[in-house]
């Protein structure tokens, strides 16, 4: 069984650009800025986008989402980054690309409504989020690459029943406001264990398992040994955990990379108070051969996932999909409170 696609930016050239990102990102790799933008006026942009408030975007006065989208200037597109949604607070994490696939950085919010007609709800920010690790944390295997994507988006979005919900991401640059649209399917329930659960204790792979072959267990080049010497289940509920699924080298998402080089960051700011596991995708890390058990028991059928887990063994946060520096940190914090 293979795992489904998270993100629409991989669609056009954005496939191309999200493989930097998707291969780790290296020192010399740096994101662009777009046609016409200077490298000063886009480090500023890159900066506001970060700051997203509800105060920096129009009040939804009653309006319908289709309103509300009439508004703002269309022609972006928006590539969802998080597919699992269920009734009641949800993150929803995004990536934007305009008319040119170049990518979109600027304040952005989202809306939603059951149908483009209903009222819409909203705004709710989401602040962006860098993906790029400190040089040192870097993987090697997009040294070749020249413009990863820098920053991804994630609101926290409310959905009050089930059922398919229209999306609407407006970004802010300057005054001028651009939409783009997209629709998610919000499902009663899920099996993926959730904050407050107690997560399955599964046996993850080590150096010590796999007899030395980091190869058989580890896709990321180099090799992160030091996020494969614990197994999960001889420390759930004797001390904090951050267990990361991903696989480098075969993320459907193209978005596994960056966030094992976060782990690695992460290991050394918090490596002390808690214990750092990345587990591997696919069997035999062959596609073909479907899913390994752990990621089966957690019932994850996308990738990346991270769950952080607290001294007594329950979640405390979990993130799919894309991730950046800022939300891994605030997931490793809440399991060590």
């Amino acid at each position: 069984m293979t795992l489904r696609l998270l993100a629409r930016l991989l669609a056009l050239v954005v496939a191309a650009a999200l493989l930097a990102a998707g291969c780790g990102g290296s020192e010399a790799a740096a994101p662009k800025p777009p046609p016409g933008v200077s490298k000063r006026d886009f480090a500023a942009r890159l900066a506001a986008a970060s700051t997203a408030t509800a105060a920096d975007f129009p009040a939804v006065g009653g309006r319908t989402l289709q309103q509300v989208a009439d508004t703002a200037t269309a022609g972006n597109q928006v590539g969802l980054a998080s597919s699992v949604f269920t009734p009641g607070d949800n993150r929803l994490a995004f990536g934007v690309i305009d008319k040119t696939n170049a990518f979109v950085y600027g304040k952005s919010a989202v809306y939603v409504a059951r149908r483009p007609g209903d009222r819409a709800l909203g705004p709710y920010p989401a602040p962006a989020d860098s993906l790029l690790t400190k040089p040192a944390f870097r993987s090697q295997n997009a040294a070749v690459e020249s413009s990863p994507i820098a920053q991804i988006y994630a609101a926290k979005v409310p959905f009050p029943t089930a059922g398919d919900w229209s999306v609407l991401v407006v970004t802010k640059q300057g005054t001028k406001l651009t939409g783009a649209a997209a629709q998610v399917p919000v499902v009663a329930k899920s099996k993926i264990p959730d904050v407050g659960d107690r997560p399955p204790r599964v046996s993850t792979d080590t150096v010590a398992g796999a007899a030395g072959n980091l190869a058989a267990i580890d896709t990321r080049r180099p090799f992160a040994r030091e996020l494969h010497t614990t197994n999960f289940k001889d420390v759930l509920g004797k001390k904090p955990v951050a267990l990361l699924f991903a696989t480098p080298q075969l993320c459907q998402s193209r978005v596994c990379g960056p966030v094992v080089d976060i782990a690695l960051q992460m290991k050394q700011e918090y490596g002390d108070r808690m214990a750092f596991i990345h587990q591997e995708v696919y069997r035999d890390n062959q596609v073909s051969k479907g899913l390994r058990p752990p990621l089966e028991a957690f019932h994850l059928r996308t990738e990346p996932w991270l769950f952080t887990i607290d001294r007594d063994g329950r979640i405390a946060a979990r993130l799919e999909g894309s991730f950046g520096v800022r939300e891994f940190r605030q997931a490793v914090e809440a399991a060590l409170r």
